[in-house]
């Protein structure tokens, strides 16, 4: 089977290289790595070209954001399966992928599987402030403001282009929308992988204390959307949260 691994940046060269490190050091051999970078112009693109033909798409362009540029990264991929790297995270181990092969393809019914994550400090000691144990799927926790973590979780490549692409009217979190789109809507079926797969590190799009009040915004309106009690929702959402920093 092969995994496309998409991985979007602007400006991030002091972590891209953890990043492309991580999936180029995966013992899973067939990978199609996709980087789109937003025109980036503090060396980062050419940090990216550097690796030369290890990278199976690299295109360099200016997007309309986040999520804009995932899309034009699932647009190109042609993988059985499809994940996302984040330009800070990094895989918790070499052989996260051969495990979610090895789990779609002992479920050849499921379409899509997820896994758990640790959040760490953005420095040297990257030290733990989040784990993230995501626990076994159900629509009760879904409508209790659960979801599972967005970057374990990996798709199979017919479900994008049959339910749709990211949202870009959300510059924040479109995965929560896209999410609740294909677990509500849709009722895709998903595995949990009781394993870590991701390593995220603090001050991303949505971990950065300055972008919490946008992210509430958006989380309302989206769960509003979805014909959930937004209030309930987004405020169980919220606790679930703060309980992983305490644990």
């Amino acid at each position: 089977m092969l995994v496309s691994i998409i991985t979007v940046c602007y400006n991030r060269k002091n972590t891209i290289s953890k990043t492309i490190d991580s999936v180029l050091k995966q013992n899973y051999p067939n990978i199609e790595y996709i980087i789109i970078d937003g025109g980036s112009s503090d060396g980062t693109k050419e940090i990216i070209a550097a690796y030369g033909s290890k990278i199976s798409t690299f295109i360099s362009e200016p997007d309309k954001g986040m999520y804009d540029a995932i899309n034009k990264g699932l647009k190109l991929a042609t993988g059985d399966i499809i994940g996302l790297m984040h330009s800070d995270d990094e895989y918790y181990t070499n052989d996260v992928v051969e495990k979610i092969v090895s789990l779609f393809k002992n479920n050849p019914h499921s379409q899509g599987v997820y896994g758990n994550g640790v959040y760490v400090t953005n420095d040297e000691h990257e030290k733990l402030v989040r784990n993230r144990i995501c626990g076994d799927f159900s629509m009760k926790k879904i409508k209790s403001g659960w979801l599972p973590l967005h970057p374990t979780v990996y798709i199979r490549g017919d479900i994008k282009k049959k339910f749709g692409y990211y949202d870009i009217d959300y510059k924040i979190a479109s995965d929560t929308e896209l999410l609740l789109r294909y677990l509500l809507k849709h009722q895709i079926k998903l595995i949990y992988l009781n394993e870590y797969i991701v390593k995220m590190r603090m001050g991303g799009l949505s971990t950065s204390s300055r972008k919490m009040i946008e992210v509430f915004k958006e989380d309302f309106k989206i769960y509003k959307s979805h014909g959930l009690s937004a209030y309930k929702s987004v405020f169980q959402k919220k606790l679930l949260a703060i309980r992983q920093y305490i644990n």
